[in-house]
């Protein structure tokens, strides 16, 4: 039996998923198994997981969301520690496991996550992000949940009885890190345990990513609220920090659009999400989780 499982979430992950592979192969921690929890893809994804070592769970699309994906790759796992890695993501060195997992040295810590960066492609505001939610630097446990599952590990026996909800359309990692602290264990960050993360999405998958999260975000935190007046706060705001920050780095020009885009879709999907009423429709949670077109078939599937 392995020390750690690494479980991977796919769909239609061709372009990157070879690079977490070979990343996860050349790691000096060496004792792991890896489980790719499949939700129907269409290209190569499958076919690329076949040629390394590497246990391959399908999931229905229609039944996919985010924690009955990681709860079915755990159900299949035999490891103590449970490492989630987006299917878009690559360790930059060999020392991404073995760091990530040195916190749960400590009996009392539950979830640890590591750095994330982005590379050639992420897009400027991306970067700005990412500076900002993983810094340099900070090796410490916390007291607040935030975390995120494209670089993450946490305890399965805590899992055993403490499940991700397969409810929410997104921030499941905030969820179960926020009941973790209820329950009195600790969360780590290991700004030593880095990975690249890559998102080329459309401004559409942008703001739909938003959206969702704020609706997950809200039912998490009933209290939260984010008003239009906060939207028209936020959003130039972050438009004008991030034009700043480019024109140090004399990418203005080139970045300036992009930049008014991307946080365009952030906070205005930030805000509709907040503005859902009701439960979300089944159909609203297929346009969540995949593109259009995908989406409209798996409906009439249903």
């Amino acid at each position: 039996m392995p020390t750690c499982s690494i479980i991977v979430r796919s769909f239609n992950e061709q372009k990157y998923i070879r690079l977490l592979f070979e990343g996860i192969l050349k790691q000096t921690f060496t004792d792991w198994e890896i489980i790719l929890v499949d939700s129907g893809s269409t290209d190569q994804t499958v076919a690329i997981a076949q040629e390394y070592p590497v246990k391959i769970v399908n999931i229905l699309p229609q039944e996919f969301t985010f924690g009955r994906a990681l709860n079915l790759g755990i159900a299949h796992a035999t490891g103590d520690y449970m490492i989630f890695a987006s299917a878009h993501v690559y360790p930059v060195d060999e020392y991404w496991l073995e760091n990530l997992l040195v916190p749960f040295q400590n009996p009392e810590v539950a979830l640890v996550y590591g750095r994330q960066v982005g590379n050639e492609v992420t897009k400027f505001s991306e970067h700005q992000v990412f500076k900002k939610w993983f810094p340099d630097g900070i090796q410490a446990l916390q007291d607040h949940p935030f975390c995120n599952n494209a670089n993450a590990a946490i305890r399965k026996k805590i899992w055993e009885f403490l499940k991700y909800d397969e409810s929410l359309t997104g921030l499941e990692d905030l969820d179960w890190a926020k009941r973790a602290l209820v329950l009195k264990y600790k969360l780590a960050y290991r700004s030593d345990a880095v990975i690249v993360h890559i998102h080329e999405e459309t401004p559409e998958r942008t703001l739909n990513r938003y959206r969702r999260e704020a609706i997950a975000y809200r039912r998490i935190f009933p209290e939260a609220h984010f008003s239009f007046w906060d939207f028209c706060y936020l959003f130039p705001a972050n438009v004008l920090s991030d034009w700043f920050h480019a024109a140090q780095q004399g990418v203005f020009w080139q970045e300036c659009k992009n930049i008014f885009t991307f946080r365009l879709m952030q906070f205005w999907g930030t805000y509709k999400g907040y503005q859902q009423k009701g439960e979300v429709s089944q159909l609203l949670k297929r346009r969540f989780y995949y593109p259009n077109k995908i989406s409209d078939k798996i409906t009439i599937l249903r």
